[in-house]
C-alpha cells in the first residue's frame, strides 16, 4: 500500500496524479476534508486518490481543477490514469481507437464498449470477476471520451440482432442500453445498423472485428480472443475484412429500420410488463 510520504510520482500515472493532487491541495492551504467539502466528495476519498489507492473519475478531476485552479491539469491526466487501468493487452487498442479517424465495428454478442452504458458495462465486466469493478468500469467508459473531441471519429457499428436479446444485467439494464443506442440517431458521426436474424449466413460468421482507419497511417484490423487482442496492418487481412464489412453493411437493416427494430425489442422484451 502506498503511503503519502513515500508516494513515487514516477511509479505509475495513478501515483503521479495523486502526487500532483496533493501538491496543489497543499499549495491552496486546504486539508483533504476541506477540499472534499468544496468538491462534494469525502475527505477520505481525496486521501485515497492522493495515495494511489483510488482511481479518480473525470467528474472528480473537473471539480478539483475548478476548486484548485490547476488550469485543467488533472482533467488532462485522468485520461492517462484511466487508460493505465485497462488490461495491458488492450492498451494498444485504446490508443488506436483514440487516434482513428474512422472506426468500423462488427459485433456479434454484445454492444461494444464505446457505446455501452455504465450499467451495461458493469454487467459485462462483472460477469466472472467483480474485483475492482468500479475502476474497470470507469476505465472502459473513459474510452468513450474520444467522441468528445473537436473532431471525433466516424463510428459505424453493425450489430447482430442477437446482442439485442442477450440480456446483460437485467431488463432495466437492457432497456437503458437499447435506449442509449437509439440516442445516436441524430448523431451524424455515430451510426448503428442491426444485422437481423433473417440475414442467415453472412460475411461475419468468423466473429467480431474492427477496422481502424487513420489520417496518414495504414488501416488496422483488430480481433479479440480470451485475454488477448490481435491488431494487424497486414494488407491482405485489411482488404479481406474491409470487403466483409461492406457485405455486412449491405446485409444489415437500414439505419431507420435498425432503429425501429431496436425500439421494438426494447419495448416488447425489456419494457414494463403489466401482470
Amino acid at each position: 500500500m502506498a503511503h503519502i510520504n513515500t508516494l513515487d510520482p514516477g511509479a505509475s500515472p495513478l501515483d503521479y496524479y495523486g502526487f500532483e493532487l496533493r501538491r496543489y491541495r497543499e499549495a491552496a492551504g486546504l486539508t483533504q476534508r476541506q477540499l472534499g467539502e468544496i468538491v462534494n466528495y469525502t475527505g477520505s476519498l481525496v486521501g485515497q486518490v492522493e495515495t494511489a489507492r483510488k482511481v479518480p473519475t473525470p467528474e472528480f478531476s473537473e471539480r478539483v481543477d475548478a476548486a484548485l485552479g490547476t488550469g485543467g491539469l488533472l482533467s488532462r491526466l485522468v485520461d492517462l490514469v484511466l487508460r493505465s487501468q485497462l488490461p495491458a493487452w488492450f492498451r494498444e487498442v485504446a490508443e488506436l481507437q483514440a487516434r482513428a479517424t474512422d472506426i468500423c465495428a462488427f459485433e456479434v454478442h454484445m454492444v461494444p464498449g464505446l457505446l455501452q452504458t455504465e450499467a451495461y458495462a458493469r454487467a459485462v465486466l462483472g460477469a466472472l470477476d467483480e474485483a475492482g469493478l468500479d475502476d474497470r468500469t470507469a476505465a472502459r467508459l473513459a474510452r468513450q471520451r474520444i467522441f468528445e473531441r473537436g473532431t471525433p471519429p466516424v463510428y459505424w457499428l453493425v450489430l447482430s440482432e442477437a446482442a439485442l436479446h442477450q440480456e446483460m444485467g437485467d431488463r432495466q439494464v437492457m432497456h437503458g442500453q437499447l435506449a442509449h443506442l437509439l440516442s445516436f440517431q441524430s448523431n451524424s458521426r455515430i451510426s448503428v445498423q442491426i444485422l437481423p436474424f433473417s440475414a442467415g449466413a453472412h460475411a461475419g460468421l468468423q466473429g467480431s472485428f474492427d477496422v481502424y482507419r487513420f489520417a496518414s497511417d495504414p488501416a488496422i484490423v483488430y480481433t479479440e480472443g480470451y485475454g488477448s487482442g490481435h491488431p494487424t496492418a497486414n494488407p491482405d487481412t485489411v482488404r479481406d475484412c474491409s470487403l466483409r464489412y461492406d457485405h455486412l453493411q449491405a446485409a444489415a437493416l437500414s439505419l431507420k429500420d435498425s432503429a425501429e427494430l431496436i425500439r421494438r425489442v426494447m419495448e416488447d422484451r425489456y419494457g414494463e410488463q403489466v401482470a
